[in-house]
């Protein structure tokens, strides 16, 4: 079987199922595991992801009003790789390409056209459900049911070390610096799990916009800023500006040292299996004396 993955996240379900070697192209956004890199790439993006926070989001705004796509997808490639399944999604138009974005590139296909797998998670038990949908459509059904238990055992156990805990501090997770976007999905999942109470977030539902004043409102005890795309020196260079002025100066959690970043582009934001890392950084973040960091300055820092 032939495999085409234009989702960073599925690329990493397929290989956490045992299917890297009939992984034959990837997006420009897949790069994990490591070895996946040296596929063929089958999209480009229409912007520029080292412009500024702010000049993405006015471009995404652009691109969309006017009907396009942000995602070019090089189907002279894809037809010549002849994938058998193409792994896509249709959650967000901004994260990454989907079936719409495949139209063009699979109009007039010779022969068998490729099965399309178009997954559409709003919170963890759907990444799950994802994640056994893939395993089902590639044959390997057993392979995704002991994953997703393997999965779900690990995040039991962390969530255990946590239900002991009284003080459970109130979390907001910003998801786009410029302008203010609080994490939704299974982000607030995940900081439940962790032994916090996000107070902007709702489980299972996209992430919102936020209003102006509504960090300001909310002053929670901790931030943890998270960005779509940004490793964790992007996200130190993005909020930088931020911190020395309204509303982010008169935060409780800027003065007194609480606001941390994440690589939320390797973690949070990849509906699959490092969820579960995404979840020990929360508990080491939230409650330091709880574990072992294993992933600080790689996955999570101090601002």
């Amino acid at each position: 079987m032939r495999i085409a993955s234009l989702l960073p996240s599925a690329t990493e379900i397929a290989c956490a199922l045992g299917f890297r070697d009939q992984l034959v192209g990837r997006s420009h956004e897949c790069d994990y595991p490591p070895e996946v890199r040296a596929l063929p790439v089958l999209t480009q993006a229409r912007l520029d992801p080292a412009a500024s926070s702010r000049a993405i989001d006015t471009r995404v705004r652009e691109i969309v009003s006017a009907g396009a796509s942000i995602y070019r997808v090089d189907a002279e490639r894809l037809r010549e790789l002849a994938p058998d399944v193409i792994l896509t999604q249709q959650q967000c138009e901004v994260c990454a390409a989907s079936p719409r974005d495949l139209e063009e590139a699979l109009a007039g296909w010779l022969g068998h056209p490729p099965q399309l797998i178009s997954l559409e998670p709003a919170s963890l038990r759907d990444v799950w459900n994802d994640l056994s949908t893939v395993a089902r459509t590639l044959g390997a059904p057993a392979r995704g049911t002991e994953l997703v238990a393997t999965l779900e055992h690990r995040i039991t156990a962390i969530a255990r070390r946590t239900q002991g805990i009284r003080s459970k501090p109130r979390v907001v997770c910003i998801e786009w610096i410029d302008p203010l976007m609080a994490a939704g999905n299974w982000v607030p999942e995940l900081v439940t799990l962790a032994g916090g109470r996000d107070v902007l977030g709702n489980a299972g539902a996209h992430s919102p916009w936020l209003e102006p004043g509504a960090l300001a409102a909310a002053d929670p005890d901790v931030i943890v800023v998270l960005p779509c795309g940004f490793d964790l020196a992007r996200t130190r260079t993005e909020l930088a500006p931020h911190l020395g002025r309204p509303p982010w100066s008169d935060l409780r959690a800027v003065q007194e040292g609480r606001v941390f970043l994440t690589d939320g582009n390797q973690y949070f934001n990849r509906p699959g299996p490092r969820l579960v890392e995404s979840l020990e950084i929360l508990v080491e973040i939230l409650h330091p004396g709880n574990s072992a960091p294993q992933h600080h300055e790689t996955g999570w820092a101090a601002c």
